[in-house]
């Protein structure tokens, strides 16, 4: 049976890098729910669309953010991120705070301390000004507690039924941080992978605040800032620091794939050390998703040098965001571009990118 087992394993890894030599098409004549989930569609609109009409070595590298010269001695990152959450408000934050700690994490991620902000807002006709001042507020709040400033804006209305409430696109600018050298290609072969903690919060509580659900759980969305943890991390280990990633759309497992496809490498999991909540767990189980494809908005992915993974785990958990991080697995050298999981009953599971959009407008 055992050997049964693992020849089946094999033959599904061999398949799924087969798949992923191809070049992805968009089959698709309209736009879909789908390509907005971060998964694989999002990937093959991004790739056949976006990608060709725009390359330029920056966008190429496919990062959440830009990262450019400033001057001869120091470097700039630049992000954007655009804000569609249904509802609006959700237990644990709002449409306003989630733009403002989404565009400073996306930042961060690239090794950036945010300087300043922008924020454009779509409104529809009939929305009510109160909700409105609400979340500007709750943006203003949040700008605040991080420090990191709205330098400027924009708002435009659209007619009534031609929008739905509100939208708002955040953009940042910050300042790499010295030592900062990030990204896919500094990924290496025993490298720890380590999450800074419980998994799927954000997307089950925006879900169960949307939908008429019988399901009694108190979740709430971990939307925050992830600025200092990366602040410590950086200052602190420097170059050990390989690579960073906030796990939104999609989640971890769509995040990690987009590193192992990438950097040509495989990372292993264990599924005993992954940190999700029990009530998160349950839920997910009901409705038939998967807690390792639900969006976060207030964890991040850190792949360190081996030697310093115990130093920077104790880092993220002396921040209160860091509390349960957890090393949860490791870069292998194959298969390539594969990210499999070594189960609590013994089994192995490939782990694959989001497919389709059980959770839309999550973020």
């Amino acid at each position: 049976m055992a050997k049964a087992n693992a020849s089946e394993v094999v033959a599904k890894i061999e398949k799924a890098q087969e798949a992923r030599r191809k070049r992805a098409v968009l089959r698709e004549s309209h736009i879909t729910m789908s390509h907005g989930s971060g998964g694989k569609a999002t990937h093959n609109l991004i790739d056949a669309v976006f990608a060709q009409a725009l390359s330029n070595p920056y966008l190429d590298r496919m990062e959440d953010s830009a990262v450019m010269s400033w001057d001869a001695s120091s470097k700039v990152a630049l992000t954007t991120d655009t804000y569609v959450v249904s509802p609006v408000t959700f237990p644990g934050g709002d449409i306003g705070s989630l733009a403002v700690h989404g565009t400073i994490n996306d930042l961060a991620m690239a090794g950036a301390m945010a300087l300043g902000l922008s924020a454009g807002f779509i409104l529809e006709e009939g929305f009510p000004i109160e909700d409105l001042r609400h979340i500007v507020t709750s943006m203003a709040e949040a700008s605040a507690r991080a420090h990191v400033p709205i330098v400027t804006g924009d708002t435009k209305v659209v007619p009534r039924g031609k929008g739905d409430g509100i939208y708002i696109n955040t953009a940042g600018i910050g300042r790499l941080l010295p030592g900062a050298s990030l990204g896919y290609d500094k990924i290496r072969v025993g490298d720890k992978v380590i999450v800074s903690g419980d998994l799927g919060d954000h997307g089950i509580a925006v879900m169960l605040a949307r939908e008429s659900l019988d399901i009694d759980a108190d979740v709430k969305s971990d939307s925050a800032p992830l600025h200092e943890i990366v602040y410590d991390l950086i200052t602190q280990l420097g170059p050990a620091i390989h690579c960073l990633k906030d796990p939104t759309r999609g989640g971890v497992a769509t995040t990690l794939n987009e590193l192992t496809q990438s950097s040509r490498l495989a990372i292993g999991l264990q599924e005993r050390a992954i940190p999700i909540k029990d009530v998160v767990k349950g839920t997910c189980e009901l409705l038939g998703l998967d807690p390792l494809t639900i969006a976060n908005e207030g964890k991040l992915i850190a792949i360190v040098d081996a030697q310093v993974a115990d130093e920077a785990l104790a880092i993220i958990r002396s921040h209160e965001q860091g509390y349960h991080a957890q090393i949860i697995g490791e870069v292998l050298p194959e298969p390539e571009g594969m990210v499999f999981m070594h189960t609590d009953i013994g089994g192995m599971r490939v782990l694959d990118m989001l497919v389709g959009d059980p959770l839309p407008r999550i973020c």
